[in-house]
């Protein structure tokens, strides 16, 4: 039996919710880049640095990072629970889906932590 205790919630209802809400932002935002690089006949520096110094373009990017966080954290979870499970791998299944939720954790953390630093400059 898999318990939901390292899930967003304990309703597969909300991490469906997250995993379609997440997709739409991240879509908008790859679409929105590849207009904008498709609509630019040659972007520079310059461009670039100043599409992404507006506020609305930060929280946009903002928006897709912790999308691109919640969006993967679910799937790798998801995939945990239905792979590393106690037929597949034996007794030894509950210590190799907690090492593989924390490293997945720990990275996606670390990976929407490091992107608020980029974005922001803190």
């Amino acid at each position: 039996m898999v318990t939901n205790v390292t899930n967003f919630s304990r309703s597969g209802l909300y991490d469906w919710m997250v995993q379609r809400v997440s997709a739409i932002v991240l879509a908008a935002y790859f679409i929105f880049l590849l207009g904008y690089l498709g609509c630019s006949s040659d972007v520079s520096y310059a461009q670039w640095g100043e599409l992404f110094s507006q506020t609305w373009m930060r929280v946009f990017s903002l928006m897709a990072l912790v999308s691109l966080g919640a969006h993967a954290w679910v799937g790798m979870w998801t995939i945990s629970t239905d792979y590393l499970t106690e037929g597949a791998l034996g007794r030894r299944a509950v210590v190799f889906r907690f090492l593989f939720q924390a490293i997945c954790g720990t990275a996606m953390f670390t990976y929407v932590a490091w992107g608020v630093q980029i974005l922001w400059g803190l």
